[in-house]
């Protein structure tokens, strides 16, 4: 049997190999030199080491920070390509690679060992019996994301075994399980579970970080989602994708390859700074002693140098190969093509098209960076999709009542083909969502118009301080039951929108069930019930949750939803009748004058279900209603008349967020009332054979 030991340093002079016997140790059992081998890849076999063996590396060479250089083999390091660590880190000075407090600051060298604080890497036993898993293989079109915290989502599940929660059995558990089932989404896109540390600075004022973009470790699931024992991290992610799997849910993993968790020059040494700072980061040209930080982390991964390019390309396979996830989703994603602005094409983006393992996978960006020109949304290639800010803020704007905003909407409302027509790409480039993890709740978002982050300790400077939010007449809680019922319907509106827009859906975990972080905007530091999801419902959570239900229900019902070309907005079929129809209150297409009204406020959108353009089995275009969206963002109530359509038949109220949980209605009268702060659906049930 035996392990194979390999570490890639170009600029160090000797590497040594450290075994130890328990997590906590400082004396390792046995010290091995690395004899260099081909191509600055230092590695040594060794016959006897076994699955649970502990390890790291010391790296000596130049400590010379003003070249780039911060060897110090007197600290600890982690392997870069560890499957999993024994623990967490334990903050001291020893870690850091210079004299914490010193006058010369990064310029001196620290010479005290850190093993004892350092969590150890962990030989592993990739053997795992996946039986017949096969990725749900869902389509773009069709895919509804559910994002979710692996520890937040089960925290507080009543029904979830106690010592499951907060891990990643917890969240494949029954209870979760068929809760993801019962609403209809068909992915779940997990935030961080890299190994990552959390900084020091929140350990000492008893925060941590909780979300997790702070990765340390880029092959190994952070050890404190499993349910203990050594390495017993990698089985137990296995099986909760085995176990999504079987339930037609994909798993996608939220990925941190922009910067780790070693900061900036202060930071500390744990695996990267030590092994190699000069090929893995990238550094001023002429001041090499600083980072580039397009993060706002303190450093930035070199994308540059093949080895660097190389490790995250064998992160990415690792985890569809032999950990069977379906897609990424990239924090920061323009970090990762930064360096070649001067028309080059992307090292990166063609690495990933070219391979025949990630090519082949869910491919999600966040398409802005802190970096210059760092707003890159709609510049993705083909194969790509985005999360979407534009149809974010517009949603926001839309409902929260600003002027002039039905233009925009009307362009998200269909797949925003102005941002992702041009580059060639189709409907599901967009990844649309109206909440995410970081920034308010749904329910927040229509609670709060200002970020309340004190218990983040930085006397509220951090969080967004624009939310595109509104009270509607309370900030934070009140026992208004007018006020109340209008922020659920306020929700509702939301919901409807994001479910009824063409891309891909994306739902925050917990919107569903009526979540509130108080306000806070920012929690990523907050691992307590400010984060964590409750579980225990009053009746308007209950109601909000079925109405949920009811949206993705109508979503798969209906192809037309779903289109994955854009709209043209010409006819179809020989229809007198275009793809999509901008309806006015009177029931005729919308006017150039309809469209440049900066108070108009409402808006109609006629779908005609010939204009589904999905397939069945057999090669036909699937059928569909056709349907009306009808949306009053108002103070008053509009009469909308009906459009007439060419196939006789009848409009039936198919949703409403005035009246949530009403039975659907069929409508006899030619115009319908839609009140103020409302949505409606309705759809045109044909006559057959008339």
């Amino acid at each position: 049997m035996g392990v194979n030991f390999a570490l890639f340093s170009e600029h160090a002079t000797a590497v040594e190999l450290y075994l130890f016997e328990r997590p906590e140790d400082a004396i390792p059992g046995a010290r091995i030199s690395m004899p260099e081998a081909t191509d600055r890849v230092w590695h040594a076999y060794l016959p006897d080491v076994r699955p649970g063996a502990l390890y790291g590396y010391r790296v000596d060479g130049p400590y010379e920070p003003t070249a780039g250089h911060r060897f110090n083999p007197a600290k600890l390091l982690i392997d870069p390509y560890a499957k999993a660590l024994s623990g967490v880190i334990r903050w001291s000075d020893e870690l850091y690679g210079y004299q914490v407090g010193h006058p010369d600051a990064d310029l001196s060298r620290d010479d005290r060992d850190s093993a004892g604080a350092m969590p150890k890497c962990v030989v592993i036993d990739p053997a795992f019996t996946w039986g017949d898993d096969r990725p749900p293989a869902t389509p773009l079109n069709r895919t509804i994301i559910y994002e979710c915290h692996v520890r937040g989502t089960t925290m507080r599940h009543p029904a979830v075994p106690e010592h499951l929660r907060g891990t990643f059995l917890g969240l494949a558990s029954d209870p979760v399980v068929d809760h993801l089932l019962s609403l209809g989404v068909t992915a779940v896109e997990l935030m961080p579970v890299h190994q990552f540390a959390a900084d020091r600075h929140l350990v000492e004022n008893g925060l941590t970080n909780y979300w997790g973009y702070n990765s340390i470790a880029y092959l190994a699931p952070h050890v404190r989602y499993a349910t203990g024992g050594l390495g017993q991290q990698v089985s137990e992610f296995k099986s909760m994708v085995r176990t999504l799997h079987r339930a037609g849910l994909e798993v996608i993993l939220d990925v941190v390859y922009n910067h780790t968790a070693e900061g900036n020059e202060l930071g500390p040494t744990l695996s990267l700074r030590g092994i190699d700072n000069a090929a893995y980061y990238r550094l001023r040209p002429e001041e090499p002693r600083f980072h580039i930080d397009y993060t706002g982390t303190g450093n930035s991964l070199n994308i540059l140098h093949p080895r660097t390019m190389a490790l995250i390309m064998d992160s990415l396979r690792y985890w569809v190969t032999d950990m069977h996830v379906d897609g990424f989703r990239f924090d920061l994603a323009p970090v990762l093509v930064r360096g070649y602005e001067a028309g080059q094409p992307s090292a990166f983006f063609e690495i990933i098209q070219q391979d025949p393992v990630l090519s082949t996978v869910k491919l999600i960006a966040e398409p802005w960076d802190l970096g210059p020109e760092g707003y890159q949304l709609g510049r993705f290639p083909p194969g790509w999709s985005e999360w979407n800010g534009a149809f974010r803020d517009s949603v926001r704007r839309f409902w929260r009542g600003d002027p002039g905003q039905v233009p925009e909407l009307a362009s998200r409302l269909t797949g925003s083909s102005d941002i992702y027509r041009p580059s060639g790409r189709r409907t599901y480039a967009s990844v649309n969502f109206v909440t995410c993890h970081d920034g308010f709740t749904m329910t927040d978002l229509v609670s709060y118009e200002r970020k309340h982050n004190q218990a983040n300790g930085e006397d509220g400077r951090d969080g967004a301080s624009e939310n595109i939010s509104r009270n509607w007449g309370v900030e934070g809680p009140t026992e208004s039951v007018r006020i109340e019922r209008l922020r659920d319907r306020m929700k509702r509106n939301f919901l409807t929108t994001l479910m009824f827009s063409q891309g891909v859906r994306m739902l925050l975990g917990g919107d569903e069930l009526g979540r509130t972080q108080q306000g806070n905007n920012n929690a990523y530091c907050q691992d307590n019930e400010v984060s964590w999801v409750n579980w225990d419902l009053d009746e308007n959570g209950e109601a909000l949750c079925d109405f949920v239900r009811e949206l993705i229900a109508v979503v798969k019902a209906n192809p037309i939803l779903r289109r994955r070309d854009f709209f043209t907005g010409g006819t179809v079929n020989g229809s007198a009748h275009k793809d999509v129809t901008w309806i006015r209150a009177d029931g005729t297409e919308m006017t150039d004058e309809d469209w440049t009204e900066p108070e108009n406020r409402s808006i109609g959108m006629l779908l005609l279900g010939q204009a589904a353009d999905e397939l069945d089995i057999r090669g036909r275009r699937t059928w569909s209603d056709t349907l009306l969206l009808l949306l009053n963002a108002g103070t008053r109530s509009r009469s909308y008349t009906l459009p007439r359509l060419e196939a006789p038949g009848r409009w039936e109220e198919v949703l409403n967020t005035a009246r949530p949980g009403a039975p659907r209605r069929t409508i006899t009268a030619p115009a319908v009332n839609l009140t103020a702060h409302t949505s409606m659906l309705l759809a045109h049930r044909e006559r057959i054979g008339v």
